[in-house]
């Protein structure tokens, strides 16, 4: 019994044993006397159950006839089978002249077994990445669009760089916009520091990855055609849980970062930026994986230096045959075989903080 027929009860009954009239029980059911009159003489003969609607269980006048329904259900059973409910219908006006309702055809496919609800589907199940071994090797770059500023300034953009082996937040930088121009600027600032990852890790963002399948530029972006000159590999996700680490990373920002700036007065970007590098040093202190990662070297030619720079800190004499000896380890320069190596030019390793 629903809340509204088990209130009736109470005032049925006095009426039955004369407490109140027919008209106080009217009133206050907003019912007429003859429904409650009805209600009575109902409840006299069938007990409480009498109170029951006798509409209930009864189908409806305005119902599809059942005939329809199956012709309907095996029209889709015969050609729509893959088809979900809006779809469907759209083809069986289109193609039959049947015109159901969306949420009618949904009900009858579920109960028929030719659709899922998505509350009931199984969630998807991601198998877990482990961590790269090589600190360097793999940065996952995200940007997270928030109110950094907490409506002291314009809405903005923070893209952010994470190493993968570590967890360590490798490079910040706010911008109005998320485009390939910032992500370029970001880059070089991350290998001016940091030295040349291995690959950034990313989601498929126009700046990374050409949807268009008539593309004419073979699906390379201008940031991406940046990263082949470099010799980085540019990695696109397929999800948000394959990148799930610079993600988190970014979830804590919104709530720490926030805070920091509030806390040190901040309140644009032109603030924001040079103060990253102290807000970066105080994260990986927290948050970072302390233990022990090799790292992984690689090399860049800067246009406007007479020299290599290696992830890595130290001074060391390139032999004749590319090798160079780094704490007891040998290395070897990967270099363009076109490429003539000039013995006098100076090779640092920048052993990344």
């Amino acid at each position: 019994m629903t809340e509204n027929e088990l209130s009736r009860i109470k005032f049925i009954q006095d009426v039955c044993d004369k407490q109140i009239t027919g008209v106080e029980a009217a009133c206050r059911l907003n019912l007429s006397c003859r429904q409650v009159s009805r209600l009575v003489k109902r409840f006299t003969q069938f007990g409480a159950g009498g109170l029951l609607s006798q509409q209930r269980g009864v189908p409806s006048n305005h119902r599809y006839d059942d005939n329809l329904r199956l012709r309907i259900l095996k029209l889709i059973h015969e050609y729509y089978a893959d088809f979900g409910p809006t779809l469907a219908r759209e083809k069986l006006i289109e193609r039959h002249g049947i015109k159901i309702g969306l949420e009618t055809l949904r009900q009858w496919m579920i109960a028929d077994g030719l659709w899922v609800p998505h509350f009931k589907r199984k969630p998807r199940v991601y198998q877990p990445r482990h961590r790269r071994d090589c600190y360097g090797e793999l940065i996952q770059i995200d940007v997270s669009h928030h109110d950094w500023f907490e409506g002291r300034s314009d809405k903005c953009c923070l893209l952010v760089f994470i190493d993968d082996a570590t967890g360590k937040l490798m490079n910040l930088r706010f911008s109005e916009t998320e485009s390939a121009f910032d992500y370029m600027v970001a880059t070089r600032e991350y290998v001016e520091h940091h030295g040349k990852p291995t690959a950034f890790y990313s989601d498929r963002h126009a700046v990374f990855h050409v949807s268009k399948r008539d593309a004419e530029t073979n699906r390379v972006t201008q940031f991406g055609r940046v990263l082949h000159d470099l010799n980085i590999e540019l990695i696109c996700a397929n999800s948000s849980q394959a990148k799930g680490r610079v993600e988190r990373a970014n979830k804590t920002l919104q709530d720490r970062l926030v805070k920091e700036m509030r806390l040190q007065h901040i309140d644009n970007i032109e603030k924001a930026n040079p103060w990253f590098p102290d807000f970066i040093l105080d994260f990986n202190q927290r948050f970072a994986n302390t233990g022990e990662t090799q790292t992984a070297y690689s090399i860049i030619m800067l246009p406007h230096a007479n020299s290599l720079i290696v992830t890595g800190s130290l001074s060391q004499i390139v032999q004749i045959d590319n090798l160079f000896h780094y704490k007891l380890k040998l290395g070897i320069l990967m270099i363009h075989q076109d490429a003539l190596l000039n013995l006098n030019l100076k090779l640092h390793i920048l052993k990344g903080k």
